[in-house]
């Protein structure tokens, strides 16, 4: 029988993700719009976003925190194209995301000592081969595998190289070690449920110190230079952007942020998101047609969590366009590059109760398609 409750909120995308529990635009501070994002209502803005960041994610001393173009992507690439090739390269990859940014630093910057650390999708793969004199470039948490790293222990505090993490699907949803993580991206459209098109960059002090004694050989585009003489552009971290951002997305990232200090800070997002992969881990326990993707309960994301299906890909297909027909469950379906599947976010933006109610439907629709 079809499921009579559906989820009040059926979006479940693994980004953009669902907006904030009760978010409504009406309700955004738009002073800012038709302003220059140079006046000083509008750098004030941007300043603020760098600043409530650094506070409500506990940023030690000294991590700066910018503003930049093109998402999470232009974050990371704004770091590789900046700081690598001053010393060899250990890239550790278990998911298309890892995996694009070995591609770019071999195809695109063309650096010599690179050393590729691969896991086979639902796998971490072997973290100690990395070398601590080497820079080393990972994701916190493979969004298209649904599989997370279990802890730093593995990045040494002594450590001669740079660490540099892609952390989109993990900031706000994850405790990160910072202590342990040089430089550190994100995307507001991620796990805050914000407008896309921005990125946001965390560097440590090490980070700064790289960017201002080591020149890149190759010429960096205008919008990835963050020094000039020879020193740190700060204005990039105190609300100058390097380039024209979007002050509605600026409005929603800070109502993303006063909602999230609200709630109690970052342990209570932690916690809502971990409370709701309870739910999926105890329907996955009941149910066995469907199991995570990762094999290791450990590296479970508690964001972007991928399952497998005892179906076809054909009839998994079928289950997603059910599941939306039926204005249950949006854009759920596995990543193009990941195995066939279901992809569910359960960051803090999506209610427990939404959950619930999506379960139901999940079996109804697999028995639909699997009949």
């Amino acid at each position: 029988m079809q499921p009579k409750i559906k989820p009040a909120n059926p979006n479940f995308s693994s980004g953009p993700c669902s907006k904030r529990p009760g978010y409504d635009v009406s309700k955004l501070d738009l002073d800012t719009l038709g302003r220059s994002h140079r006046s000083s209502i509008g750098k004030a803005a941007l300043e603020r976003a760098c600043v409530d960041t650094a506070a409500l994610l506990g940023l030690p001393e000294g991590y700066r925190v910018g503003v930049v173009p093109a998402s999470d992507t232009g974050a990371v690439e704004m770091a590789l194209w900046s700081m690598l090739g001053a010393r060899p390269v250990d890239v550790v990859f278990w998911e298309s995301f890892g995996q694009g940014w070995l591609t770019d630093i071999n195809k695109q910057l063309k650096l010599d000592n690179v050393t590729a650390i691969e896991g086979e999708y639902g796998l971490l793969p072997d973290l100690s081969k990395t070398n601590s004199d080497h820079d080393i470039v990972f994701t916190w948490n493979g969004t298209t595998s649904g599989v997370k790293v279990k802890n730093a222990d593995w990045i040494a505090d002594d450590r001669a190289g740079l660490t540099i993490c892609d952390a989109t699907s993990a900031v706000f949803a994850m405790e990160l070690p910072w202590e342990k993580l040089d430089v550190v991206t994100f995307s507001w459209q991620k796990v805050l449920g914000g407008e896309g098109a921005h990125g946001m960059l965390i560097l440590s002090p090490r980070a700064v110190e790289r960017l201002e004694s080591y020149t890149p050989a190759w010429p960096l585009p205008k919008i990835f230079r963050m020094t000039k003489g020879g020193k740190l552009i700060e204005g990039i971290f105190k609300g100058a952007t390097i380039n024209t951002p979007s002050m509605l997305a600026v409005a929603d990232y800070l109502d993303a942020l006063d909602w999230v200090k609200d709630m109690g800070g970052v342990a209570a997002a932690v916690a809502k998101s971990e409370a709701n992969l309870a739910v999926l881990t105890q329907f996955v326990a009941d149910n066995d047609w469907i199991d995570f993707l990762a094999q290791d309960p450990e590296t479970c994301s508690n964001t972007s969590v991928c399952f497998t299906l005892k179906a076809t890909p054909e009839q998994v297909k079928a289950m997603v366009k059910l599941l939306d027909q039926a204005d249950a469950a949006y854009d759920i379906g596995a990543y193009r590059d990941a195995p066939a599947g279901l992809r569910i976010w359960c960051g803090a933006t999506v209610e427990q109760a939404d959950l619930e109610a999506l379960l139901p439907w999940l079996s109804w629709a697999y028995g639909e398609v699997t009949a």
